[in-house]
């Protein structure tokens, strides 16, 4: 008796776990068309609900095979308190009370709902098995193979005539393409150029055509229906992502347009701003014009900067890693590849607030000397006097003393300087006399402020007398130092003056004079030499 118990106990026991086991399991009846008909959640006795879907499954496969196939004879057949799916003789499937369960319905509506779906499925797979559609199928996929071929043809045509109304057209409305007076393209290679882009257009319509004309086909048979949906998500897929991903993406490009927008509009602005300043119509202490264009230069920079640090958020992949990754290498690239660059361009802003020089001014930089042609944020450009250009990196202009010989010549006048050394024999008021003259005669030295002389040293054998005058050219100072030197050497003979420079000694007795033959007076012969004897008086 005891062990009847414990035998009962035991198969109560499995049969309660067997039973919460298949609670938690789901089957399915599948039709033949490999389409899903219903869920089995519960068991029947000691049937699992996947021993359910498969003696299922295998009526409905009979159902499929029987070439009498009649929907009137499938009736819904109560038993006790289940209803029977009954096809002639044969249980299709069986509703019991436990399989209504959380489904709102009653057995007689769920029955019904099982009776629909297996009608349509074996209906549906035996008209896709009909020889008569298939041979409709056969025909309608011939139309649209026939259809493609004939698009294909036409398509070929209208490129090819595309192509040659290119070739027409060189020389004409297509005659190359020019920027800044350089050609970028001539005509044969810009006509290359759209026949390539004609015959990678035709390839991808092409190939567009094909591929969609295979779903289509292949879609009219069941067979091929899951290829024929293969292929056309390949294409759809990423259609559709893209088109999600721009949808999700338009809050952000709304909020990418209006920053965009404001940064134009405060660009314009300052542009507005830097020309007001830059003809003068606006006037700001301490802020000098030629300082409006860099400053705008800079602002604008640092506009967009920070406009693109505002924006950065609101790109689509900003946060991947990926993305992060690559802006943090070109970052770490350009602070060590432009280092030395970086240096030039600080400079280069300090010069530009410092006001050392503008274009166009006759400057001296260290060694060099000339008129300044360009000056960017990393060179300075220097034409020289005999035009050589010679670029300076501003980094060593600022390490470089730099004299501006144009800041005051067109206010104050530059001060252009010559030496020459007289004997202690001549009259120094002569020489003023001459030098000043000379410099008078001089054609870009300015009569007021007048010139002026300056003795700056007695030295052993000579004088030194420097002649100073004004000039407002001061691009000229070669031309005006030579024709100043010429004119000191004519004032100097025209006054009797030797100009014995810098170490030139003479013995007045018995020499010639030191002046052209022709400047000499009339009836001028060298003196000979005296020679005086004096006697000792002891002797």
């Amino acid at each position: 008796m005891f062990q009847k118990f414990l035998f009962l106990s035991a198969s109560l026991l499995y049969t309660s776990i067997s039973l919460a086991q298949s609670l938690d399991q789901k089957d399915y009846a599948i039709g033949p068309a490999q389409d899903t008909l219903w869920v089995i959640k519960s068991p029947s006795g000691i049937f699992t609900p996947t021993d359910r879907a498969s003696a299922i499954n295998k009526h409905l496969k009979t159902l499929s095979e029987d070439t009498q196939w009649d929907a009137q004879l499938l009736k819904l057949r109560q038993n006790n308190q289940n209803i029977d799916l009954v096809y002639r003789d044969l249980v299709i499937a069986t509703v019991q009370p436990q399989d209504t369960v959380n489904t709102g319905l009653t057995d007689q509506q769920l029955a019904q709902e099982h009776w629909v779906s297996v009608v349509q499925s074996i209906n549906q797979y035996h008209a896709d098995n009909d020889w008569s559609l298939w041979l409709k199928k056969l025909g309608l996929a011939l139309v649209v193979l026939i259809l493609v071929f004939i698009l294909v043809k036409y398509i070929n045509r209208l490129f090819k005539w595309t192509g040659q109304r290119i070739e027409l057209e060189k020389g004409k409305s297509i005659r190359g393409i020019n920027w800044n007076d350089y050609a970028l393209l001539d005509a044969q290679k810009q006509v290359n150029i759209y026949l390539w882009v004609v015959k990678i257009a035709k390839i991808l319509i092409l190939a567009l055509l094909v591929y969609l004309a295979l779903p289509v086909v292949f879609g009219l048979f069941p067979q091929s229906q899951d290829l024929a949906h293969t292929l056309f998500q390949y294409i759809m897929d990423p259609l559709k992502r893209i088109g999600v991903g721009l949808w999700d993406f338009f809050p952000n490009l709304v909020t990418i347009l209006v920053i965009s927008l404001v940064a134009r509009y405060a660009l314009k602005g300052l542009s507005y701003l830097k020309d007001e300043i830059k003809l003068g119509h606006l006037k700001i202490n301490g802020f000098f014009p030629d300082w409006a264009t860099p400053t705008f230069q800079i602002a604008r920079v640092l506009l967009i900067a920070f406009t693109f640090v505002v924006i950065f958020p609101y790109l689509p992949g900003s946060d991947s890693p990926v993305f992060q990754g690559v802006s943090v290498f070109l970052g770490f690239l350009f602070t060590f590849g432009s280092a030395g660059s970086l240096s030039n361009i600080v400079a280069g802003i300090v010069l530009t607030y410092m006001r050392l020089f503008h274009v166009g001014d006759r400057v001296r930089i260290g060694d060099t000397v000339g008129d300044v042609v360009e000056k960017n944020m990393l060179v300075t450009r220097i034409r020289t006097i005999k035009n050589e250009l010679i670029s300076i990196p501003n980094a060593s202009v600022m390490n470089s003393h730099t004299i501006n010989y144009s800041a005051e010549a067109a206010d104050k006048g530059l001060i252009l300087h010559s030496t020459v050394t007289i004997g202690y024999d001549v009259p120094w008021r002569e020489v003023h006399q001459a030098l000043i003259h000379a410099a008078n005669k001089t054609s870009l030295i300015l009569k007021e402020p007048k010139p002026f002389v300056l003795q700056t040293s007695l030295d052993d054998f000579y004088i030194a007398y420097q002649i100073n005058g004004y000039t407002q050219h001061p691009h000229q100072q070669a031309a005006i130092y030579s024709e100043l030197h010429q004119n000191i050497q004519d004032s100097c003979i025209e006054a009797g003056i030797e100009i014995l420079s810098p170490h030139y000694r003479a013995l007045r007795d018995g020499h010639d004079m030191a002046v052209p033959e022709d400047k000499k007076p009339k009836g001028y012969t060298p003196p000979s030499f005296r020679v005086t004897v004096q006697k000792n008086p002891e002797l």
